[in-house]
Protein backbone atom coordinates (compact mmCIF):
# COMPACT_ATOMS: atom_id res chain seq x y z
CA UNK A 1 0.00 0.00 0.00
CA UNK A 2 2.75 2.38 0.34
CA UNK A 3 4.27 1.61 -2.73
CA UNK A 4 0.77 2.32 -4.00
CA UNK A 5 0.50 5.72 -2.14
CA UNK A 6 3.57 6.85 -3.31
CA UNK A 7 2.37 6.71 -7.28
CA UNK A 8 -1.11 8.65 -5.91
CA UNK A 9 -0.74 12.29 -6.06
CA UNK A 10 -1.55 14.38 -3.34
CA UNK A 11 -5.15 15.88 -4.96
CA UNK A 12 -6.40 12.45 -4.82
CA UNK A 13 -6.71 12.96 -1.06
CA UNK A 14 -7.63 16.40 -0.61
CA UNK A 15 -11.23 17.10 0.51
CA UNK A 16 -12.82 19.55 -2.04
CA UNK A 17 -14.41 21.42 0.78
CA UNK A 18 -11.67 22.02 3.74
CA UNK A 19 -8.47 21.55 1.25
CA UNK A 20 -7.15 18.82 3.17
CA UNK A 21 -6.17 15.41 3.23
CA UNK A 22 -9.20 13.19 4.02
CA UNK A 23 -10.35 12.70 8.15
CA UNK A 24 -12.90 9.79 7.92
CA UNK A 25 -13.40 9.78 4.63
CA UNK A 26 -17.04 8.77 3.20
CA UNK A 27 -18.15 7.93 -0.30
CA UNK A 28 -21.90 9.41 -1.21
CA UNK A 29 -24.12 7.98 -4.34
CA UNK A 30 -22.27 9.58 -6.70
CA UNK A 31 -19.12 8.45 -6.07
CA UNK A 32 -17.18 11.18 -4.74
CA UNK A 33 -15.63 11.52 -0.98
CA UNK A 34 -15.53 14.16 1.35
CA UNK A 35 -14.47 13.78 5.18
CA UNK A 36 -17.55 12.92 7.09
CA UNK A 37 -17.63 16.43 9.43
CA UNK A 38 -17.16 18.24 6.33
CA UNK A 39 -19.97 17.07 3.98
CA UNK A 40 -22.47 17.10 7.16
CA UNK A 41 -21.49 20.53 8.06
CA UNK A 42 -22.16 21.45 4.24
CA UNK A 43 -25.87 19.36 4.33
CA UNK A 44 -26.69 20.86 7.42
CA UNK A 45 -26.43 24.33 5.97
CA UNK A 46 -28.19 23.07 2.61
CA UNK A 47 -31.03 21.43 4.06
CA UNK A 48 -33.50 20.02 3.32
CA UNK A 49 -32.16 19.88 -0.21
CA UNK A 50 -28.37 17.64 -0.38
CA UNK A 51 -26.33 18.14 -3.63
CA UNK A 52 -22.66 16.85 -4.55
CA UNK A 53 -20.26 20.12 -3.69
CA UNK A 54 -18.23 18.87 -6.75
CA UNK A 55 -20.98 17.64 -9.72
CA UNK A 56 -24.03 19.18 -7.99
CA UNK A 57 -26.46 16.12 -8.32
CA UNK A 58 -29.43 16.17 -6.04
CA UNK A 59 -30.69 13.83 -3.83
CA UNK A 60 -33.98 13.61 -2.19
CA UNK A 61 -33.32 11.67 0.30
CA UNK A 62 -30.32 12.38 2.39
CA UNK A 63 -27.63 9.36 2.13
CA UNK A 64 -26.48 7.82 5.05
CA UNK A 65 -22.63 8.19 5.52
CA UNK A 66 -20.35 5.65 6.00
CA UNK A 67 -16.63 5.79 6.00
CA UNK A 68 -14.99 4.02 3.24
CA UNK A 69 -12.38 2.08 4.68
CA UNK A 70 -10.27 2.05 1.63
CA UNK A 71 -9.62 5.37 1.01
CA UNK A 72 -9.86 6.23 5.10
CA UNK A 73 -6.58 3.75 4.98
CA UNK A 74 -4.90 5.11 1.76
CA UNK A 75 -5.49 8.59 3.23
CA UNK A 76 -3.65 7.38 6.61
CA UNK A 77 -0.67 5.93 4.64
CA UNK A 78 -0.48 9.09 2.25
CA UNK A 79 -0.52 11.33 5.39
CA UNK A 80 2.67 9.16 7.25
CA UNK A 81 4.55 9.12 3.86
CA UNK A 82 4.39 13.40 3.98
CA UNK A 83 5.41 13.46 7.39
CA UNK A 84 8.34 10.47 6.81
CA UNK A 85 9.19 13.11 3.72
CA UNK A 86 8.95 15.96 5.83
CA UNK A 87 11.12 14.80 8.64
CA UNK A 88 13.80 13.13 6.17
CA UNK A 89 13.73 16.90 4.42
CA UNK A 90 14.56 18.40 7.94
CA UNK A 91 17.35 16.16 8.74
CA UNK A 92 19.04 16.56 5.61
CA UNK A 93 22.65 18.38 5.99
CA UNK A 94 22.55 21.91 4.79
CA UNK A 95 25.53 23.94 3.68
CA UNK A 96 27.48 25.04 6.47
CA UNK A 97 26.45 21.84 9.18
CA UNK A 98 28.31 18.72 9.54
CA UNK A 99 26.84 15.51 7.23
CA UNK A 100 26.78 11.98 8.26
CA UNK A 101 30.10 9.98 7.06
CA UNK A 102 28.27 6.80 6.06
CA UNK A 103 25.08 7.84 4.06
CA UNK A 104 25.57 7.62 0.88
CA UNK A 105 22.83 8.88 -1.80
CA UNK A 106 21.59 11.93 0.71
CA UNK A 107 23.64 13.11 3.55
CA UNK A 108 21.80 13.26 6.71
CA UNK A 109 22.81 15.70 9.19
CA UNK A 110 25.26 14.10 12.06
CA UNK A 111 24.42 14.18 15.24
CA UNK A 112 27.40 13.25 17.23
CA UNK A 113 30.96 12.47 16.14
CA UNK A 114 32.96 9.81 17.41
CA UNK A 115 36.10 10.40 18.63
CA UNK A 116 37.39 6.80 18.39
CA UNK A 117 36.42 5.76 14.93
CA UNK A 118 37.00 9.57 13.70
CA UNK A 119 33.50 9.45 11.80
CA UNK A 120 30.54 11.95 12.32
CA UNK A 121 27.15 9.78 12.40
CA UNK A 122 23.43 10.83 11.82
CA UNK A 123 20.67 9.48 14.04
CA UNK A 124 20.33 6.00 11.97
CA UNK A 125 24.02 5.61 11.71
CA UNK A 126 24.56 5.87 15.56
CA UNK A 127 22.32 3.63 16.43
CA UNK A 128 25.12 1.01 16.41
CA UNK A 129 26.65 3.27 19.04
CA UNK A 130 24.18 2.39 21.24
CA UNK A 131 23.70 -1.15 20.89
CA UNK A 132 26.79 -2.69 20.28
CA UNK A 133 28.38 -3.65 23.73
CA UNK A 134 31.79 -2.99 21.61
CA UNK A 135 31.17 0.37 20.46
CA UNK A 136 29.50 2.01 23.61
CA UNK A 137 32.90 2.50 24.70
CA UNK A 138 33.59 5.00 21.88
CA UNK A 139 33.84 8.47 23.31
CA UNK A 140 31.07 10.92 21.24
CA UNK A 141 31.41 14.47 20.88
CA UNK A 142 28.88 16.86 19.60
CA UNK A 143 29.39 17.29 15.60
CA UNK A 144 32.89 18.71 14.66
CA UNK A 145 34.36 19.10 11.28
CA UNK A 146 37.53 17.93 10.19
CA UNK A 147 38.12 14.50 12.22
CA UNK A 148 41.55 13.93 10.58
CA UNK A 149 43.07 17.03 12.85
CA UNK A 150 41.63 15.09 16.02
CA UNK A 151 43.89 12.21 14.97
CA UNK A 152 47.58 12.21 15.77
CA UNK A 153 49.00 11.81 11.67
CA UNK A 154 52.19 9.77 13.05
CA UNK A 155 50.16 6.84 15.44
CA UNK A 156 46.73 7.12 13.82
CA UNK A 157 45.16 7.65 17.16
CA UNK A 158 42.82 10.40 19.37
CA UNK A 159 44.73 13.43 20.50
CA UNK A 160 43.37 13.04 24.14
CA UNK A 161 46.68 14.28 25.92
CA UNK A 162 47.96 17.60 26.37
CA UNK A 163 51.88 17.98 26.67
CA UNK A 164 52.69 21.52 28.34
CA UNK A 165 56.54 21.29 27.87
CA UNK A 166 55.64 21.74 23.90
CA UNK A 167 52.28 23.04 24.09
CA UNK A 168 50.08 20.37 22.00
CA UNK A 169 47.95 17.87 21.91
CA UNK A 170 49.65 14.12 21.57
CA UNK A 171 48.09 11.03 21.19
CA UNK A 172 48.67 8.17 24.22
CA UNK A 173 51.30 6.62 22.36
CA UNK A 174 53.23 10.02 22.02
CA UNK A 175 52.85 9.99 25.59
CA UNK A 176 54.95 7.44 26.72
CA UNK A 177 57.47 7.49 23.74
CA UNK A 178 58.65 11.55 22.22
CA UNK A 179 57.04 12.33 25.13
CA UNK A 180 57.60 10.64 27.86
CA UNK A 181 59.77 12.44 30.27
CA UNK A 182 57.34 15.99 29.79
CA UNK A 183 54.63 17.54 31.73
CA UNK A 184 51.47 15.04 30.44
CA UNK A 185 47.56 15.93 31.39
CA UNK A 186 44.81 14.92 30.03
CA UNK A 187 43.29 17.90 27.76
CA UNK A 188 39.71 17.83 29.68
CA UNK A 189 42.28 19.36 32.43
CA UNK A 190 44.38 21.58 30.66
CA UNK A 191 40.85 23.13 28.91
CA UNK A 192 40.26 23.69 32.45
CA UNK A 193 43.24 26.03 33.23
CA UNK A 194 43.37 27.61 29.93
CA UNK A 195 39.29 28.16 30.41
CA UNK A 196 40.48 30.40 33.25
CA UNK A 197 43.57 31.91 31.27
CA UNK A 198 40.99 32.32 28.76
CA UNK A 199 38.45 34.90 31.34
CA UNK A 200 41.85 36.85 31.56
CA UNK A 201 42.67 37.16 28.12
CA UNK A 202 38.46 38.44 27.76
CA UNK A 203 39.18 40.23 30.24
CA UNK A 204 41.89 42.53 28.40
CA UNK A 205 40.57 42.02 25.22
CA UNK A 206 37.42 43.61 26.36
CA UNK A 207 39.46 46.18 27.79
CA UNK A 208 41.27 46.82 24.62
CA UNK A 209 37.47 47.33 23.31
CA UNK A 210 36.56 49.75 25.26
CA UNK A 211 40.04 51.83 24.85
CA UNK A 212 39.70 51.83 21.37
CA UNK A 213 35.81 52.73 21.48
CA UNK A 214 36.99 55.51 23.84
CA UNK A 215 39.64 56.11 21.11
CA UNK A 216 36.96 55.88 18.55
CA UNK A 217 34.84 58.45 20.16
CA UNK A 218 38.07 60.40 20.46
CA UNK A 219 38.54 60.71 17.15
CA UNK A 220 35.02 61.23 16.08
CA UNK A 221 35.06 64.12 18.28
CA UNK A 222 38.12 65.35 16.72
CA UNK A 223 36.22 64.94 12.94
CA UNK A 224 33.66 67.40 14.94
CA UNK A 225 36.01 69.81 15.82
CA UNK A 226 37.68 70.16 12.63
CA UNK A 227 34.54 70.30 10.40
CA UNK A 228 33.23 72.94 12.91
CA UNK A 229 36.78 74.84 12.63
CA UNK A 230 36.89 74.38 9.01
CA UNK A 231 33.35 76.38 8.98
CA UNK A 232 34.47 78.81 11.22
CA UNK A 233 37.32 79.33 9.07
CA UNK A 234 35.44 79.86 6.21
CA UNK A 235 33.28 82.03 7.65
CA UNK A 236 36.10 83.91 9.52
CA UNK A 237 37.74 84.51 5.57
CA UNK A 238 34.88 85.77 4.00
CA UNK A 239 34.44 87.92 6.38
CA UNK A 240 37.98 89.40 6.08
CA UNK A 241 38.43 89.04 2.33
CA UNK A 242 35.09 91.23 2.32
CA UNK A 243 36.98 93.67 4.67
CA UNK A 244 39.43 93.96 2.63
CA UNK A 245 37.77 94.56 -0.17
CA UNK A 246 35.91 97.01 1.12
CA UNK A 247 39.02 99.29 2.66
CA UNK A 248 40.72 98.90 -1.04
CA UNK A 249 37.78 100.14 -2.32
CA UNK A 250 37.54 103.24 -0.36
CA UNK A 251 41.29 103.71 -0.52
CA UNK A 252 40.62 103.53 -4.12
CA UNK A 253 37.84 106.10 -4.05
CA UNK A 254 39.64 108.34 -1.99
CA UNK A 255 42.53 108.12 -4.01
CA UNK A 256 40.45 108.99 -6.85
CA UNK A 257 38.60 112.28 -5.13
CA UNK A 258 42.10 113.46 -4.06
CA UNK A 259 43.84 113.43 -7.74
CA UNK A 260 40.47 114.78 -8.82
CA UNK A 261 40.46 117.22 -6.74
CA UNK A 262 43.84 118.63 -7.18
CA UNK A 263 42.98 118.60 -10.89
CA UNK A 264 39.86 120.69 -10.23
CA UNK A 265 41.76 123.18 -8.28
CA UNK A 266 44.47 123.43 -10.89
CA UNK A 267 41.79 123.60 -13.63
CA UNK A 268 40.16 126.64 -11.66
CA UNK A 269 43.44 128.04 -10.81
CA UNK A 270 44.59 128.19 -14.73
CA UNK A 271 41.22 129.85 -15.74
CA UNK A 272 41.55 132.81 -13.27
CA UNK A 273 44.97 133.16 -14.69
CA UNK A 274 43.48 132.85 -18.22
CA UNK A 275 41.29 135.51 -17.55
CA UNK A 276 44.07 137.83 -16.30
CA UNK A 277 45.90 137.33 -19.54
CA UNK A 278 42.78 138.15 -21.15
CA UNK A 279 42.64 141.24 -19.62
CA UNK A 280 46.33 142.25 -20.37
CA UNK A 281 46.01 140.75 -23.82
CA UNK A 282 43.16 143.78 -24.26
CA UNK A 283 45.40 146.32 -22.60
CA UNK A 284 48.05 145.54 -24.89
CA UNK A 285 45.92 145.91 -27.89
CA UNK A 286 45.21 149.39 -26.98
CA UNK A 287 48.74 150.71 -26.48
CA UNK A 288 49.40 149.07 -29.72
CA UNK A 289 46.91 151.16 -31.20
CA UNK A 290 47.90 153.85 -29.53
CA UNK A 291 51.64 153.36 -30.44
CA UNK A 292 50.73 153.30 -34.32
CA UNK A 293 48.72 156.40 -33.77
CA UNK A 294 51.62 158.17 -32.50
CA UNK A 295 53.83 156.89 -35.21
CA UNK A 296 52.09 158.30 -37.90
CA UNK A 297 51.80 161.66 -35.75
CA UNK A 298 53.71 164.49 -37.02
CA UNK A 299 53.40 166.76 -33.41
CA UNK A 300 57.33 165.99 -32.20
CA UNK A 301 56.60 167.51 -28.83
CA UNK A 302 53.12 164.74 -28.55
CA UNK A 303 55.15 162.07 -29.50
CA UNK A 304 58.24 162.86 -26.73
CA UNK A 305 55.40 162.96 -23.96
CA UNK A 306 53.32 159.78 -25.12
CA UNK A 307 56.25 157.83 -25.74
CA UNK A 308 58.01 158.52 -22.74
CA UNK A 309 54.68 157.89 -20.58
CA UNK A 310 54.02 154.11 -22.68
CA UNK A 311 57.81 153.31 -21.68
CA UNK A 312 57.24 153.68 -17.82
CA UNK A 313 54.08 150.91 -18.11
CA UNK A 314 54.41 147.79 -16.14
CA UNK A 315 55.22 144.92 -18.30
CA UNK A 316 52.33 142.48 -16.85
CA UNK A 317 53.43 139.23 -19.05
CA UNK A 318 56.61 138.59 -15.94
CA UNK A 319 54.83 138.33 -13.25
CA UNK A 320 51.58 136.21 -14.60
CA UNK A 321 54.23 133.24 -16.16
CA UNK A 322 55.94 133.16 -12.63
CA UNK A 323 52.65 132.17 -10.65
CA UNK A 324 51.59 128.97 -12.76
CA UNK A 325 52.60 125.60 -10.89
CA UNK A 326 51.19 122.87 -12.36
CA UNK A 327 50.16 119.69 -9.55
CA UNK A 328 52.12 116.47 -9.18
CA UNK A 329 50.32 113.14 -9.89
CA UNK A 330 53.48 111.08 -10.10
CA UNK A 331 53.87 108.72 -7.22
CA UNK A 332 49.97 109.78 -5.58
CA UNK A 333 48.80 105.52 -6.26
CA UNK A 334 52.14 104.09 -4.97
CA UNK A 335 51.57 106.32 -1.85
CA UNK A 336 48.16 105.36 -1.60
CA UNK A 337 48.36 101.72 -2.14
CA UNK A 338 51.80 101.78 0.91
CA UNK A 339 48.58 103.63 3.13
CA UNK A 340 46.31 100.99 2.22
CA UNK A 341 48.88 98.77 3.03
CA UNK A 342 48.71 100.18 6.44
CA UNK A 343 45.41 100.05 7.01
CA UNK A 344 45.06 96.41 5.59
CA UNK A 345 47.76 94.80 7.86
CA UNK A 346 46.10 96.82 11.21
CA UNK A 347 42.57 95.59 9.96
CA UNK A 348 43.96 92.35 9.63
CA UNK A 349 45.71 91.65 12.45
CA UNK A 350 42.18 93.15 14.62
CA UNK A 351 39.97 90.71 12.29
CA UNK A 352 42.66 87.53 12.87
CA UNK A 353 42.92 88.31 16.60
CA UNK A 354 39.00 88.76 16.62
CA UNK A 355 38.49 85.71 14.31
CA UNK A 356 41.05 83.40 16.55
CA UNK A 357 39.23 84.05 20.17
CA UNK A 358 35.62 83.75 18.97
CA UNK A 359 36.90 79.86 17.28
CA UNK A 360 37.83 78.98 20.81
CA UNK A 361 35.18 80.58 22.68
CA UNK A 362 33.13 78.20 21.26
CA UNK A 363 34.87 75.57 23.18
CA UNK A 364 33.32 77.68 26.56
CA UNK A 365 33.11 75.14 29.50
CA UNK A 366 31.13 75.75 32.91
CA UNK A 367 33.90 75.89 35.73
CA UNK A 368 33.16 75.80 39.05
CA UNK A 369 35.70 75.68 41.70
CA UNK A 370 36.44 72.82 44.43
CA UNK A 371 36.11 73.85 47.78
CA UNK A 372 38.31 70.60 48.51
CA UNK A 373 41.31 71.69 46.97
CA UNK A 374 41.16 75.71 48.55
CA UNK A 375 44.29 76.60 50.16
CA UNK A 376 42.66 77.19 54.01
CA UNK A 377 43.68 81.36 53.02
CA UNK A 378 41.22 81.50 50.41
CA UNK A 379 37.20 82.39 50.67
CA UNK A 380 35.18 80.43 47.76
CA UNK A 381 31.47 82.37 46.59
CA UNK A 382 28.37 80.11 47.54
CA UNK A 383 28.13 79.22 43.88
CA UNK A 384 31.99 78.59 43.09
CA UNK A 385 32.62 81.06 40.99
CA UNK A 386 34.35 83.48 42.80
CA UNK A 387 37.62 83.43 45.08
CA UNK A 388 39.67 85.71 46.87
CA UNK A 389 42.41 85.59 49.55
CA UNK A 390 41.66 86.78 53.12
CA UNK A 391 43.82 87.59 56.04
CA UNK A 392 43.02 84.57 58.40
CA UNK A 393 43.89 81.27 57.72
CA UNK A 394 40.67 79.04 57.71
CA UNK A 395 40.29 76.00 60.00
CA UNK A 396 40.05 73.68 57.63
CA UNK A 397 40.35 69.64 57.31
CA UNK A 398 43.43 68.39 55.59
CA UNK A 399 43.10 66.09 52.92
CA UNK A 400 45.64 64.99 50.21
CA UNK A 401 43.73 66.96 47.35
CA UNK A 402 43.67 70.68 49.11
CA UNK A 403 46.90 73.01 48.30
CA UNK A 404 48.81 73.54 51.54
CA UNK A 405 51.40 76.72 50.94
CA UNK A 406 50.05 77.99 47.82
CA UNK A 407 46.95 80.40 47.87
CA UNK A 408 45.27 78.45 45.52
CA UNK A 409 42.37 76.33 44.03
CA UNK A 410 41.49 73.82 41.07
CA UNK A 411 38.07 73.69 39.15
CA UNK A 412 35.88 70.47 39.69
CA UNK A 413 36.08 70.01 36.02
CA UNK A 414 38.34 67.03 34.65
CA UNK A 415 39.50 66.88 30.59
CA UNK A 416 41.61 64.29 29.02
CA UNK A 417 40.72 64.74 25.56
CA UNK A 418 39.17 67.46 23.64
CA UNK A 419 39.39 71.39 23.73
CA UNK A 420 38.11 73.46 26.29
CA UNK A 421 37.75 77.38 27.05
CA UNK A 422 36.72 79.69 30.41
CA UNK A 423 37.26 83.01 31.46
CA UNK A 424 37.91 84.83 34.23
CA UNK A 425 37.78 88.57 35.34
CA UNK A 426 40.96 89.76 37.16
CA UNK A 427 39.81 93.57 37.49
CA UNK A 428 41.39 95.65 40.18
CA UNK A 429 43.81 92.66 41.26
CA UNK A 430 47.86 93.64 41.71
CA UNK A 431 48.80 89.75 42.15
CA UNK A 432 47.38 86.51 40.48
CA UNK A 433 48.24 83.27 38.51
CA UNK A 434 45.65 81.43 35.89
CA UNK A 435 46.28 78.35 33.92
CA UNK A 436 45.32 74.80 33.75
CA UNK A 437 47.39 71.65 35.87
CA UNK A 438 47.86 68.24 35.97
CA UNK A 439 45.59 66.22 38.02
CA UNK A 440 48.74 64.82 39.72
CA UNK A 441 50.55 67.90 40.56
CA UNK A 442 52.14 68.73 43.76
CA UNK A 443 49.88 70.69 46.26
CA UNK A 444 52.03 70.37 49.24
CA UNK A 445 55.72 71.38 48.17
CA UNK A 446 56.66 74.38 46.69
CA UNK A 447 57.70 73.27 43.20
CA UNK A 448 58.46 76.67 41.09
CA UNK A 449 54.84 76.80 38.71
CA UNK A 450 56.60 75.36 35.36
CA UNK A 451 55.53 73.14 32.83
CA UNK A 452 58.01 70.68 34.07
CA UNK A 453 55.91 70.90 37.63
CA UNK A 454 52.68 70.33 35.64
CA UNK A 455 51.48 73.44 35.42
CA UNK A 456 50.88 75.56 32.45
CA UNK A 457 49.43 79.18 33.64
CA UNK A 458 50.23 83.28 33.44
CA UNK A 459 50.19 85.76 36.14
CA UNK A 460 50.60 89.42 37.35
CA UNK A 461 52.96 90.57 40.20
CA UNK A 462 53.38 93.90 41.67
CA UNK A 463 50.63 95.51 39.41
CA UNK A 464 52.38 96.12 36.26
CA UNK A 465 54.26 92.63 35.70
CA UNK A 466 52.99 90.23 33.20
CA UNK A 467 54.36 86.53 32.66
CA UNK A 468 54.55 84.05 31.52
CA UNK A 469 55.40 80.93 33.89
CA UNK A 470 57.42 78.75 31.37
CA UNK A 471 60.69 77.88 31.78
CA UNK A 472 62.57 80.61 32.19
CA UNK A 473 59.50 82.87 32.34
CA UNK A 474 58.51 84.94 29.42
CA UNK A 475 57.75 88.90 30.32
CA UNK A 476 54.48 89.70 28.55
CA UNK A 477 55.19 93.64 27.45
CA UNK A 478 51.56 94.72 27.60
CA UNK A 479 50.60 98.51 27.35
CA UNK A 480 47.23 98.28 28.73
CA UNK A 481 45.70 96.78 31.96
CA UNK A 482 44.61 93.46 31.68
CA UNK A 483 40.62 92.81 32.82
CA UNK A 484 39.15 89.41 31.65
CA UNK A 485 41.90 86.69 30.46
CA UNK A 486 41.01 83.72 28.01
CA UNK A 487 42.30 80.23 28.71
CA UNK A 488 42.00 77.71 25.56
CA UNK A 489 43.29 74.20 25.85
CA UNK A 490 43.56 71.60 22.89
CA UNK A 491 44.68 68.76 24.91
CA UNK A 492 45.47 66.03 21.71
CA UNK A 493 47.34 69.65 19.94
CA UNK A 494 49.25 69.67 23.42
CA UNK A 495 47.88 73.50 23.23
CA UNK A 496 47.33 76.26 25.89
CA UNK A 497 46.65 79.55 24.63
CA UNK A 498 45.66 82.40 27.47
CA UNK A 499 43.87 85.66 25.73
CA UNK A 500 43.13 89.32 26.67
CA UNK A 501 39.35 89.11 26.15
CA UNK A 502 38.66 92.86 26.05
CA UNK A 503 40.70 93.29 23.28
CA UNK A 504 40.43 89.93 21.64
CA UNK A 505 44.29 90.06 21.58
CA UNK A 506 46.65 86.65 21.83
CA UNK A 507 48.93 86.84 24.36
CA UNK A 508 51.13 83.55 25.20
CA UNK A 509 50.66 80.06 23.83
CA UNK A 510 52.41 76.92 26.04
CA UNK A 511 53.08 74.53 22.35
CA UNK A 512 53.74 70.75 21.57
CA UNK A 513 52.56 70.11 25.50
CA UNK A 514 52.89 66.59 26.24
CA UNK A 515 49.87 65.86 28.69
CA UNK A 516 49.81 62.03 29.60
CA UNK A 517 46.57 62.58 32.64
CA UNK A 518 43.82 64.76 33.04
CA UNK A 519 44.18 68.79 33.21
CA UNK A 520 42.19 70.76 35.63
CA UNK A 521 41.68 74.65 35.81
CA UNK A 522 43.89 76.60 37.87
CA UNK A 523 43.19 79.49 40.09
CA UNK A 524 45.75 81.70 42.24
CA UNK A 525 44.07 85.15 43.44
CA UNK A 526 47.79 86.03 45.11
CA UNK A 527 47.96 87.11 48.71
CA UNK A 528 45.71 89.66 50.17
CA UNK A 529 48.48 92.36 50.90
CA UNK A 530 46.50 94.22 53.57
CA UNK A 531 43.75 94.11 51.02
CA UNK A 532 45.83 95.81 48.09
CA UNK A 533 44.82 92.56 46.29
CA UNK A 534 41.63 91.48 47.88
CA UNK A 535 39.48 91.87 44.94
CA UNK A 536 38.17 88.25 44.27
CA UNK A 537 39.17 86.24 40.89
CA UNK A 538 35.49 85.77 38.93
CA UNK A 539 34.84 82.82 36.34
CA UNK A 540 32.79 84.68 33.45
CA UNK A 541 29.73 83.56 32.34
CA UNK A 542 30.53 83.61 28.23
CA UNK A 543 27.94 84.14 25.87
CA UNK A 544 28.76 81.93 22.37
CA UNK A 545 27.46 84.22 20.56
CA UNK A 546 29.18 86.77 21.06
Amino acid sequence: MAATSCCLQEEQFLCCICLDVFTDPVTIPCGHNFCKMCITKNWNISSPRCQCPMCKQHFTVRPELRVNTFVSEMATEFKQATQRQSSVELQKAKPGEIPCDVCTLTKMKAVKSCLTCFASYCSMHLDPHKTSDRLKTHMLSEPVESMEARMCPKHKKPLELFCRNEQLCVCSHCSVTEHVAHDITSISDECESKRTKLQDVEAETQQMIRERQLESQQIEQLKKYSREDAEREIANSVQVFTVFMQTAEKGLNRLIEMIEERQKRTEQEADGYIRGLQQEISVLGQRTAELQQLAQTQDHLLLLQKLTGLQSTENPMTRTCTNIRLPVFEGAALEAVAELEKTLSAEKERLLHEARLKRVRQYSVDVVLEAQTANPYLILSEDGKQVRCGEVRRDLTENEERFSLYASVLGQQTFSFGRFYFEVQVTGKTDWTLGVVKESVDRKGIDPLSPANGYWAVGLRDGNQYLCLDSPAVSLILNWHLERLGVFVSYEEGLVSFFDVDKAVHLYSFTDCVFTESLRPFFSPGNHKRGINSAPLIISLINRID
